[in-house]
């Protein structure tokens, strides 16, 4: 078992920044790829990126593409999410994942472990 808890979380205004993060305990965590994904009210949970094992590979949707950036120190068990540049649209709570997929997973469907979820509110 690998348990995920989300820190970071809060309200921002448009244009600002919050960094989120997701630390691991359990299992050894360099053996996961991770994920973060969101859910915004009433729309389907959706991946914004992904990362390696190793840190090597990372991935982006194309609406965070330029603002977030994804990292992770195995010596930490930590994964990070970097978001800048924030707009409304990217109120959702958002969830860190890991995966035995390799390089990463790009669905839910991949991923066998999920944090609680942490929420993000960007006001206009």
């Amino acid at each position: 078992q690998v348990q995920l808890v989300e820190s970071g979380g809060g309200l921002v205004q448009a244009g600002g920044s919050l960094s989120l993060s997701c630390t691991a305990s359990g299992r050894t965590f360099s053996n996961y790829a991770m994920g973060w994904f969101r859910q915004a009210p009433g729309e389907e949970r959706e991946i914004v990126a992904a990362i390696s094992r190793s840190d090597i590979i990372t991935y982006y949707a194309d609406s965070v593409k330029g603002r977030f950036t994804i990292s992770r120190v195995n010596a930490k068990n930590t994964v990070y999410l970097q978001m800048n540049t924030l707009k409304p649209e990217d109120t959702a709570v958002y969830y860190c994942a890991a995966t035995s997929s390799l390089p990463y997973g790009l669905a839910e469907r991949q991923y066998q472990y999920w944090g609680q979820g942490t929420q993000v509110t960007v006001s206009s």
